[in-house]
């Protein structure tokens, strides 16, 4: 081999290594690493999801909950402001 065949060599060995350092190869090499790593990723998306969707609904019924001049927008958002809304007499079981 010549000397840039060799240089062209040790510089991809260079790069492999550095390669196997990075900490995605590193999880991926490990089934229990990935497992664990797999299923706290689908935690992380499952409660972003779920706290998404909280805020995003909430703030739409209160955006319908300003129309109240509209008739049907309006005696719906009502409707569903009582289905919501807790009376204030009724004690929550313990």
């Amino acid at each position: 081999m010549n000397d840039d065949t060799q240089d062209r060599l040790d510089k991809l060995t260079t790069e492999l290594e550095t390669l196997n350092k990075h900490r995605f190869i590193r999880v991926h090499n490990s089934l229990w690493r990935l497992i664990l790593f797999q299923f706290t990723r689908g935690l992380a998306f499952g409660l972003g999801s779920v706290m998404g969707a909280t805020i995003l609904v909430s703030l739409v019924v209160w955006w319908l909950s300003q129309f109240e001049f509209i008739p049907i927008i309006g005696d719906f958002t009502n409707q569903l402001i009582e289905l919501i809304d807790i009376p204030e007499d009724v004690t929550p079981p313990r």
